[in-house]
């Protein structure tokens, strides 16, 4: 399974402690970037490498860091075939929902909310979390991509 990285300065931290950890636990890991802190600069560019990459890979996935993790969704969002859900902590239910319902490929998270361990604990989650096939999501999903 590939995963795609992309963070910027305010999810870097977060971003090189997952990909070191991912790495140890056997995924193929690609860091679309920042490759360094650089203070005040743009995610959108960041996050659109990644989501593209996302978008024509077939069945990899995507995880973005940023403050929030809510503008980096919304820019992984706006490609064909991307799903991007939120996180920044508290319950697994919604990661699960996010797979299970939704067949999310891309997870955002917002770095400001989260611990380190907890965030990984949330990703390896994710990533191990199935969709669940049912037709009715099959049919959602396909919707999205022909609006």
């Amino acid at each position: 399974m590939t995963i795609f990285l992309a963070a910027d300065h305010a999810g870097f931290e977060l971003k090189e402690y997952i990909k070191k950890e991912l790495t140890a636990h056997g995924y193929v890991v690609i860091d679309k970037g920042a490759h360094a802190s650089i203070f005040d600069d743009d995610y959108p560019p960041y996050m659109k490498a990644a989501a593209e990459e996302v978008a024509k890979t077939a069945g990899s996935f995507g995880l973005l860091f940023g403050g929030s993790g809510q503008g980096e969704a919304m820019e992984a969002n706006r490609l064909r075939g991307v799903r991007a859900a939120v996180y920044y902590g508290g319950s697994h239910d919604i990661l699960r929902l996010s797979r299970e319902h939704n067949d999310a490929n891309i997870l955002s998270m917002g770095a400001r909310f989260i611990e380190q361990k907890d965030a990984l604990g949330a990703v390896l989650f994710w990533l191990e979390t199935p969709f669940s096939g049912d037709e009715r999501h099959k049919r959602r999903i396909a919707e999205l991509d022909t609006l």
